[in-house]
């Protein structure tokens, strides 16, 4: 019987790209989603992936749903948290909304997810765990100190989980995507856009299918004695 995988912000850019390359492996995804059910019913009929709702910041909804997966898919042996959210500003303009937003869904979602199914996979001896990180939670970003403290956060979290799940046979580890070709990043005005393509070496942005690729190796049999890593795909752009 084939492992069951959930990716949540699953739908979409990146986490599209690794689920759609998890199931090439041969896995059963689940795509968890919190927004947009016109976008989200389209991904399922393109890629025959099933998409779920929920909020991963509210950790009651993400029980009952990863609860949901695994009685219509299996016990969830790979989690992927690649959800995430920018409310950008400088310190002095930002909200405690904008702060606690991305505080919640990015790194509280990891939590949240990591709640969910890490007992199963410490019980059945088996698991993968990958968060995706980003190359602002290991360099900053200016503009960005909820996001960057949000991205560190599960740098950190990433090696204190991995020592927890060693031994049981559970790896937990961590990606931090440079500036990929994503809508979030074609968002960035196109004057400001250059100016950052400028700063990596390789002199594009990143593709999601490249961070899918990591992430497909990272939940793969082969990578059982990698726990407690971050494998850095940005270009070169930083080089942690």
């Amino acid at each position: 019987m084939a492992r069951v995988a959930v990716v949540t912000g699953g739908t979409r850019g990146i986490g599209r790209a690794i689920c759609e390359a998890l199931k090439a492996q041969g896995l059963t995804v689940a795509a968890n989603y919190a927004g947009n059910e016109d976008k989200a019913n389209a991904f399922a009929r393109e890629t025959g992936i099933a998409a779920y709702k929920w909020d991963v910041g509210d950790h009651e909804a993400t029980v009952a749903g990863c609860a949901r997966v695994a009685e219509e898919l299996g016990p969830i042996d790979v989690l992927v948290n690649n959800a995430g959210i920018t409310r950008d500003g400088t310190l002095l303009k930002m909200s405690f909304d904008d702060w606690d937003a991305v505080m919640r869904v990015n790194l509280g979602g990891c939590f949240n997810m990591a709640k969910a199914c890490f007992p199963g996979m410490r019980e059945r001896g088996w698991g993968r765990i990958i968060n995706i990180g980003s190359i602002n939670g290991q360099a900053g970003q200016y503009g960005q100190v909820n996001y960057a403290a949000a991205k560190s956060g599960i740098h950190g979290f990433t090696k204190a989980l991995a020592q927890e799940g060693a031994r049981f046979g559970v790896t937990v580890n961590a990606i931090a995507p440079g500036y990929i070709d994503t809508d979030m990043v074609a968002a960035v005005p196109e004057n400001v856009l250059e100016k950052i393509v400028a700063r990596i070496p390789v002199g594009r942005l990143g593709r999601a299918q490249e961070i899918a690729r990591g992430v497909a190796f990272l939940a793969s049999e082969d990578a059982g004695f990698v726990t407690g890593s971050t494998l850095s795909i940005n270009g070169g752009q930083h080089m942690y």
